[in-house]
């Protein structure tokens, strides 16, 4: 069932109109981007002033015989090529966070005007790659851990970058969740693993209508991504019907003409060294038939004439970016995930002009917004967490320091009446792995996958030390994906995770920190006890093997408690769920309950819907997020939610049939606010199914436990 149809496939009859009109010089050249090495190089040699990504990328474009070009602005918080004027929102995995799709397709949409605005016609920013382990350096450009959470989540940024007429580029086809050894290392997984974890995301943006793919620089069961007929051709193309065009990552995406024009890239990306000449050689020499150069043509043309089409056709707004702030506001409030508030020492009551609030921490004073690889976007400010608190103190006299002496933190602490902890990360820490080419290019490395998934060793002695002497001490920790916080997490009275969360962040978090904003996060990650209730990953292999469970699955396999849950998220006020009814159609489960506000004050909450198969044939998750939604509520305030669950969703991949299917038995459903087994409320459902299909499902009946 798709979300919406595909534009793309309207224009295929005017499109091969065109490529009938073209040569083979003309059609290699749609497939080719037209930056070159010395003007990457000399980006990268200028990177204080001028970013490599910092311009729209250029690939074909034949305006004499009405063929626009590709125009790529990168991404994922916001538009790269923005030249000072772009909006940073938070990251992605910050927004995962929201649980809130509608909000991400207002991003999306916002996203897309500012794409018009700096000359481009293509965002490659929708990220939806999986970490299989926590330390992956590029977490922080994807949603989180749960495959139905990346689905949604990407989806709806296709949909909003889209609706403006930009092409939305999905990132990287496929299985690329390491950083450091990205370019060589080979990937391995069972069918099962392939099809029910790292691809249904991948789908779900086919599904909402993707115009465009970008391939991974890693490796598939032996075959680079670029290459990759059976992702590329066999699953994409033809098994999910993608009528769009796919690029290579950038210059190092692919190492063969043949191999990767065969194998499904339809384009080079950024500039051509494996295309060009070398392509329309080799079609001469009869190692790449014509037929498969027009069908890449066909594909490109298809796309860009679609979305040329949908600008023209809808009202150009131009790009409010104070509206745009005004967004990246409400997301950082509600993305921040409030894990512990004991004695409810948060909010902080601020209403006395004597009041001493201590700031400890480096990253407290500074602009940490994320990485500063392919996806660093150029604001035109930063507001930093201590900027945030100073102008929403009331008066307060605010200290900051820096941390660096445990005896002065604290001397400092006894002396506040309240005191707050930053620490986490920063662009040194993770990120894309930035390193020289192998023209040797001088640039310092930085980013890159994380060895270590707690706080560094200085953080967490100024915490200790501060923790010492005081109980109601608040740690605010950033960071681009899962931190494990030490034993001190016993000893402070309040944890918030930021991760990186804007430009508006500091904002953000001094008015969640002082309680005019609810903070509306819920994890989209578990986070364990220890790192080895995690995957084990080798960051800098060359083989790796990726099996069937990770995160919060892991954890419930393995009967591991973590410290907190996948969906876990406190809020200053409370919620109640109840009248919870279940309705059964031949297609879906719909769950049906109510939600009420019962604490002191207006707020969100994200009900969950998971999903098990406790008798299944086949081991399988004991449970999987199968659908949410974000309610907003004020004091005493009620609603009616639904959350449904196709039948063909709780199918499992059967490797012999080459298909999913849907197994007659009964079915869990879990309905809550977090993935703890005690905590949720359990129902049961039977399947009844005539055939092997997963179309062919039919709920028969259901029984409350």
């Amino acid at each position: 069932m798709k979300e919406c149809e595909n534009v793309i496939l309207d224009y295929h009859e005017k499109a091969k109109e065109i490529v009938e009109t073209l040569s083979l010089t003309e059609k290699v050249f749609l497939m080719s981007g037209q930056i070159t090495k010395e003007e990457i190089r000399g980006a990268i040699q200028k990177k204080i002033k001028t970013h490599y990504n910092e311009m729209p990328y250029r690939a074909g474009g034949i305006e004499e015989k009405g063929i626009p070009p590709m125009l790529f602005a990168d991404g994922s918080r916001g538009v790269v090529c923005g030249r000072g004027k772009a909006t940073c929102f938070p990251v992605a995995v910050m927004r995962g966070a929201t649980f809130d799709t509608g909000l991400e397709k207002q991003i999306g949409e916002a996203i897309g005007e500012e794409v018009l605005e700096a000359g481009a016609n293509l965002f490659g920013g929708v990220c939806v790659n999986l970490p299989y382990h926590p330390g992956w350096g590029r977490a922080q450009e994807s949603y989180g851990e749960d495959p139905y959470l990346l689905g949604k989540m990407g989806a709806a940024l296709v949909q909003g970058v889209q609706s403006k007429g930009v092409i939305a580029c999905v990132k990287h086809f496929a299985f690329n969740s390491m950083e450091n050894a990205r370019r060589k290392v080979n990937i391995t997984c069972d069918k099962r693993t392939e099809r029910e974890v790292f691809l249904p995301q991948f789908k779900m943006c086919v599904d909402a209508g993707a115009g465009a793919f970008m391939s991974a620089y890693n490796s598939y069961q032996g075959v680079k991504c670029g290459h990759h007929d059976y992702l590329l051709n066999q699953v994409l193309k033809k098994e999910w019907g993608f009528p769009g065009f796919v690029f290579s990552d950038f210059t190092w995406g692919l190492t063969d003409t043949v191999e990767a024009v065969n194998g499904g890239l339809d384009m080079e990306m950024p500039n051509t060294c494996y295309y060009g000449e070398k392509l329309t050689q080799a079609v001469r020499d009869g190692l790449v038939p014509e037929s498969r150069i027009d069908e890449a043509a066909l594909r490109i043309i298809c796309t860009l004439l679609a979305f040329r089409d949908k600008r023209e056709t809808c009202r150009r707004k131009k790009a409010d970016y104070e509206q745009h702030r005004a967004l990246a506001y409400r997301c950082a409030v509600e993305g921040m995930t409030l894990l512990k508030n004991e004695r409810n020492v948060l909010p902080l009551r601020c209403n006395k002009k004597d009041k001493k609030i201590v700031v400890m921490g480096q990253l407290a004073d500074c602009e940490n917004i994320g990485d500063r690889g392919s996806s660093q976007v150029y604001a035109p400010y930063v507001i930093t967490l201590l900027q945030g608190i100073i102008q929403a103190a009331n008066g307060a006299e605010i200290i900051y320091y820096d941390g660096e002496s445990a005896a002065h933190c604290k001397r400092l602490s006894k002396e506040a009446d309240a005191v707050i902890i930053v620490a986490g990360n920063d662009y040194y820490d993770e990120g894309e792995h930035i390193e020289a080419d192998p023209d040797a290019v001088k640039i310092k490395n930085y980013g890159g996958d994380r060895a270590q998934l707690g706080l560094k060793k200085r953080d967490t002695e100024m915490i200790e030390a501060v923790a010492s002497v005081r109980e109601d001490a608040i740690v605010a920790i950033v960071g681009g994906g899962m931190i494990i916080p030490g034993q001190w997490r016993e000893h402070v009275a309040a944890i918030m995770l930021l991760y990186y969360p804007g430009m508006e962040g500091g904002s953000a978090f001094a008015d969640v920190l002082f309680g005019k904003k609810n903070p509306g996060g819920k994890l989209p990650f578990v986070i364990p006890q220890s790192e080895n209730d995690m995957p084990q990953v080798d960051w800098d292999a060359t083989e790796q093997s990726y099996e069937y469970y990770h995160g919060y699955t892991w954890l419930l396999e393995n009967d591991r408690e973590p410290i907190y849950p996948f969906g876990y998220g406190l809020s200053y006020t409370k919620f109640d769920i109840s009248d919870i009814t279940i309705r059964t159609t031949e297609e879906q489960i719909v769950v049906t309950a109510t939600v009420k506000n019962i604490g002191a004050r207006e707020g969100s909450e994200v009900v969950q819907l998971y999903v098990g198969a406790a008798h299944s044939k086949v081991k399988r998750a004991k449970l999987l997020l199968k659908d949410f939604t974000k309610v907003f509520l004020g004091k005493g305030e009620t609603c009616e939610i639904h959350l449904t669950c196709r039948v063909e969703d709780m199918a499992y991949y059967d490797e012999q049939q080459g298909m999913f299917v849907v197994e007659n038995t009964g079915y869990d459903i879990y309905v809550g606010t977090a993935c703890v087994l005690k905590d949720l409320q359990k129902f049961s459902v039977l399947v009844d199914k005539n055939g092997s299909q997963c179309e062919s499902g039919q709920i028969s009946g259901f029984l409350f436990d």
